[in-house]
């Protein structure tokens, strides 16, 4: 262990426990309001690893110089921030979320209960489950947005908001387990052990679906009689062209296809960009700040994470099977879940067994707490207006997603 590598550890756990503590910040807002814009910065969980990463940066320069402080941060990798930026921006915006909107409106209307209880059914199963096909972060986008006016409001009791909130967080980290791309957990790991899409859904997906079903299932009986009729349509401010809409949702899945290529997704942001500005009175406001803060969020935690691997990966490759399933679910909460498989990755000779435990502990876990899961940063910064204070309190977020989390565990393990 390197003085620097101590360093960041301890770092690393100063950002835990500010994640968890972030709610305390916005309290302190009304106690001293001469320095309310310094707490409720500080208070905005998604600024937490990015401030955070700053300050390892800093800690770095001074004991290692600013020549390696320099090229420890230009030596990180960014696809993911990036990726998960812009797929935030483009699945948020009006067009595309009008078209699912639309669809799932249709499909809610052929089911024989009450529409805006089928419509929360189908935000909190079936919008996870398609983030198997268009990736986990523009799922939890449209699911996030979808809910937000009929779940995440003034009226729900905060208990049933933290369990949807644990119930969204868990599927969407399962939901993607369906083919061999779309989880970030997975990612890591499918090419390095041979894991497609086949694979996925006979080991997983199938495990993954009937979790989210029940989970879903039990939220929505508690959450019904809480809901209006209404609450779930949205506003709208007039009909988008189908036109329009086909070309964001063009934008959306060649986005999607070259996630891996930050360079060719960034420029095809640049014309959705422009195109959202030539036929503007189509749109509404774009979620960019939404997005770039989850973007600094992901950023942080991939250079604070990064000194973490000589203590992680001696852990992982210490445990069997078992304890390996419920070392990686607990793992998961306090490290980002595709960190935690990729590390398992470079472990030579980890048996078959060992690695499906490794990924299905990882996925399990990943609703536990905001940093678990890439998407998850995503879901806190739209739906946490609805909640107290408008900040979501960790503690709640793991209180909500341990039965749901229970269930998937369950499902993995059989």
């Amino acid at each position: 262990m390197t003085t620097m590598q101590l360093v960041g550890a301890i770092l690393f756990a100063c950002a835990l426990i500010h994640t968890f503590s972030a709610k305390g910040f916005e309290v302190l807002v009304h106690r001293h309001p001469r320095h309310a814009g310094l707490f409720h910065l500080l208070g905005e969980v998604e600024v937490v690893f990015g401030f955070w990463a700053f300050v390892l940066i800093a800690a770095m320069a001074l004991v290692s110089g600013p020549d390696s402080a320099v090229d420890y941060a230009e030596s990180r990798h960014y696809t993911e921030p990036l990726f998960v930026f812009v797929v935030m921006v483009i699945a948020a915006s009006r067009p595309i979320l009008d078209a699912v909107r639309s669809l799932l409106a249709t499909v809610a209307r052929l089911v024989p209960v009450r529409t805006e209880v089928a419509l929360a059914w189908l935000g909190l199963a079936l919008v996870p489950l398609a983030g198997s096909l268009i990736t986990e972060p523009a799922a939890m986008t449209l699911a996030a947005l979808m809910l937000a006016p009929q779940v995440f409001r003034p009226g729900i009791p905060e208990p049933l908001k933290y369990g949807a909130l644990g119930v969204l967080f868990v599927n969407v980290s399962i939901g993607g387990t369906l083919t061999s791309y779309a989880a970030p957990p997975v990612l890591m790991v499918a090419s390095t052990w041979g894991w497609d899409s086949a694979y996925m859904f006979t080991h997983f997906g199938w495990r993954a679906a009937v979790a989210i079903f029940i989970n879903a299932t039990v939220i929505t009986l508690l959450l019904r009689k809480h809901m209006r009729p209404g609450a779930a349509s949205g506003d709208s401010a007039g009909k988008v062209p189908l036109k329009v809409s086909l070309v964001h949702l063009a934008f959306l899945a060649a986005v999607v296809l070259l996630a891996h290529h930050p360079v060719l997704f960034l420029g095809l942001f640049m014309l959705f960009l422009g195109f959202t500005q030539a036929y503007q009175r189509h749109q509404d406001p774009l979620i960019l700040k939404e997005g770039l803060l989850v973007g600094f969020f992901l950023a942080g935690l991939v250079v604070l994470g990064g000194m973490q691997q000589w203590w992680l990966q001696p852990l992982v490759s210490s445990l069997g099977p078992t304890a390996l399933f419920f070392g990686a679910l607990g793992l998961t909460a306090i490290t980002d879940n595709a960190a935690l498989t990729y590390l398992g990755s470079l472990i030579a000779g980890l048996s078959e067994q060992s690695q499906y435990m490794l990924v299905a502990g990882a996925v399990a876990g990943g609703g536990l707490t905001v940093i678990a899961n890439a998407p998850n940063p995503a879901g806190a910064a739209l739906l946490k207006h609805g909640f107290a204070d408008e900040s979501i309190n960790a503690l709640g977020l793991l209180g909500g997603a341990l039965g749901p989390t229970a269930v998937a565990a369950l499902l993995f393990l059989i």
